[in-house]
């Protein structure tokens, strides 16, 4: 079930890069960002397995600006094997975005809601005094993160806040045609690409409340298997957190 309450965050950076899977050789940055790096921050801030974020709207708040840098990348995937860095190593040019801003709204999605895990209990109940706000709520403006969120890779970090209620796009219509908007997960872990077309930002808007995004709901691999570390660790992390502030 998709809740009704809509929390924003805004999300800053010096540089970012969504790149574009159509181009293989040299990266090249979407001019925005993506629902996929807008659910990564998320996650970043607040991941539990209880729930999953729909992402609703993007919003643009600078003027799209690029820039060209050349970068060592290692042209070889990490696997079981140690890669040598010295024998795949390259340069690649990538085309990236700079001093770049953004506001991502988004929802809580559950499948199986709960008593114990309503909504509210993460992002806060309309109408009441922010003494009482929801645990990402709280998280976002102490500055706590999981792990350091990133615009798109990871040597471009994000610094993330609550907006102040100024903020504004910008209002132009950016053409995009396809974006990628997320890596779906069947049930036996096989990766699919789910891209949405015919996209544009609009009046600095990227609407995200698409059938993508339905799609995406019913993917697996939100909700890592509780018996990995990482997953059990941060879980048990949580309940730690719900524990001290009740």
């Amino acid at each position: 079930m998709l809740d009704d309450r809509v929390v924003k965050v805004k999300v800053m950076g010096r540089y970012a890069c969504f790149t574009r899977p159509d181009l293989k050789v040299e990266r090249m940055t979407y001019p925005c960002m993506t629902p996929s790096a807008a659910r990564g921050i998320l996650d970043s801030i607040l991941w539990k397995p209880e729930f999953r974020w729909y992402v609703r709207r993007i919003l643009v708040l600078k003027q799209v600006r690029f820039a060209t840098v050349k970068r060592n990348e290692i042209n070889a995937l990490q696997g079981r094997i140690p890669v040598i860095v010295e024998e795949k190593r390259v340069q690649r040019n990538s085309v990236i975005l700079r001093d770049v801003a953004y506001i991502i709204e988004a929802s809580i999605y559950q499948e199986n809601g709960s008593e114990k895990n309503r909504p509210e209990k993460y992002i806060g109940r309309k109408g009441i005094d922010t003494d009482h706000d929801g645990i990402f709520i709280r998280r976002v403006k102490k500055g706590q993160c999981w792990r350091r969120p990133y615009l798109g890779t990871r040597e471009f970090t994000a610094e993330f806040m609550e907006p102040d209620g100024n903020e504004k796009p910008i209002q132009e219509t950016i053409p995009i045609g396809s974006m990628l908007f997320d890596i779906f997960y069947d049930a036996n872990g096989k990766p699919h690409p789910v891209f949405f077309h015919d996209v544009a930002v609009r009046k600095g808007v990227l609407n995200c409340e698409v059938p993508e995004n339905e799609t995406m709901m019913k993917s697996t691999h939100i909700q890592p298997p509780s018996h990995r570390d990482f997953s059990s660790t941060i879980y048990e992390f949580n309940l730690k957190e719900e524990e001290t502030v009740s």
